[in-house]
């Protein structure tokens, strides 16, 4: 494929180079506000970051947090430096006509850059920022609003870009190696390998290459053999339409998971999590052996045989296996759903409805606490699935949008996962929020990913109403 290398405007997943900065800073729990620019948000960010309508910038934070915890002053005023040291600086002599003359090379230089901006938690002066005409008319005006003994001035290291086409070529190039994971804040983007995002919309033959760092926007199509290198930002196809997302503060200031201590990822950890998966899965056997003759008499009851569901779902690598269930709906089920089809609530190939009338007279009991699965417990125990990880999906699911399906089957589907415990379930949302929570999965996967999401899940099936 042809590469192309963005301008400050070129859109890379649906949003500008500034407006990827300032999801980078959102990432980490700051608004970016700006003179004329998106208002603050005041159900959101933990910080505001006031600054200039043509910089972009990255820093170091811990001190600057240190400080907001120990003295909770109203702001920090910040003087951004950066400082940087080479063997020799290069300029270029013209005369007044714009002619050349000469290149010009100063040994041992040192170029100091330096921008101001100021880091609040009040929405109040990130709001005279955002309706100032200027960041220098603001900054004066917090100047003069906020009492001396009240704020803290600090010099900080830094790097400083222009939000013009020069400045954006650096900006890239230090985003590329500052920003581990877009996707939290950006929907749609997945890495498939080290380093390399890649936006759902795109097509990508197992047999072409990828050498992070890289980010690819929407639209492309990698055929076989085609080789992409990094470091590169590639833009959106031209006249790819994109949904912008909205920031999920909420999302972002409470991932509850992360709180729970970071275990560094170990070689050893696929077969730690299998030892696991063995471990809970006949545990759980025994444990609930005895309640299905009585589920399965209540099938048999209300419907007869068979006692169990059995549907093929991918498994790692993208091969079949059979899914067990406690079948919770009448034999004719696929016969009926297609009577139906008009009430699904699924925005993709799925199928949800509220009071769906295929369930049996058990059905809604065992699925609402969530005993229909319960079998699937075997499917653990033989290697199919995991006790944790995405959901299991059959392949026409699968083939519904190719460029996540390699990240989604590169790992054991699971019982439970994120999407069983952050899913709204709201209608034409679903899908999306299937393919998001399960590709945040494969790229979090972790003990603290998984312990976190077993807790939830015991707490959403007993607080259930």
């Amino acid at each position: 494929m042809q590469e192309s290398c963005p301008d400050a405007a070129t859109p890379v997943w649906g949003l500008t180079l500034t407006e990827i900065h300032d999801r980078y800073w959102a990432s980490r729990g700051f608004q970016i506000i700006r003179p004329g620019g998106p208002k603050p948000d005041p159900d959101g960010p933990e910080l505001y970051v006031l600054l200039d309508e043509d910089k972009l910038v990255g820093f170091g934070v811990r001190r600057l947090l240190r400080i907001m915890s120990w003295m909770h002053p109203r702001a920090i005023r910040v003087r951004l430096v950066e400082t940087e040291s080479s063997p020799y600086h290069e300029s270029v002599r013209d005369d007044s006509s714009g002619k050349f003359i000469k290149f010009v090379r100063s040994y041992n230089a040192r170029q100091i850059h330096s921008a101001q901006l100021w880091i609040t938690p009040s929405i109040s002066y990130a709001k005279i920022w955002n309706e100032s005409v200027s960041g220098k008319i603001a900054s004066r005006t917090l100047s003069k609003e906020i009492p001396t003994e009240e704020r803290v001035a600090l010099r900080v290291p830094g790097r400083i870009f222009k939000s013009d086409v020069e400045g954006s070529d650096d900006f890239r190039r230090w985003i590329l190696r500052a920003w581990a994971s877009p996707s939290g804040v950006i929907q749609g983007v997945y890495q498939p390998s080290p380093g390399v995002w890649i936006h759902e919309t795109c097509t990508i033959d197992p047999n072409a290459r990828i050498i992070g760092p890289v980010w690819l926007g929407a639209g492309h199509e990698l055929k076989s053999g085609e080789t992409v290198v990094g470091p590169a930002i590639i833009p959106d196809l031209p006249n790819q339409e994109m949904v912008r997302s909205e920031i999920d503060w909420y999302a972002v200031t409470h991932s509850a998971w992360r709180l729970i201590p970071t275990v560094r990822k170990r070689p050893l950890r696929p077969l730690t999590k299998r030892t696991f998966d063995i471990v809970v899965a006949l545990m759980a056997i025994l444990v609930t052996l005895p309640i299905y003759p009585i589920i399965m008499a209540a099938i048999y009851i209300d419907d007869g045989r068979p006692f169990f569901f059995k549907h093929y779902r991918q498994r790692f690598g993208g091969r079949s296996f059979p899914c067990l269930k406690f079948r919770s709906m009448r034999r004719d089920a696929e016969e009926i759903k297609k009577q139906l089809q008009a009430q699904n609530k699924s925005d993709g190939p799925q199928f949800h409805m509220d009071n769906d009338p295929r369930l049996l007279r058990i059905g809604k009991f065992i699925r609402k606490y969530k005993i229909d699965e319960l079998p699937q417990f075997f499917n653990v125990l033989v290697g199919h699935m995991s006790i944790v990880g995405p959901r299991p999906s059959p392949d026409t699911e699968n083939q519904y949008c190719p460029s996540w399906r390699e990240a989604r089957l590169s790992v054991r589907p699971g019982i439970t996962g994120l999407w069983q415990v952050k899913s709204q379930r709201k209608p034409l949302t679903d899908f999306q929020e299937w393919i998001r929570y399960d590709l945040e999965y494969v790229q979090n996967n972790s003990w603290r990913l998984d312990i976190w999401i077993m807790i939830e899940t015991v707490k959403k099936i007993i607080l259930r109403s």
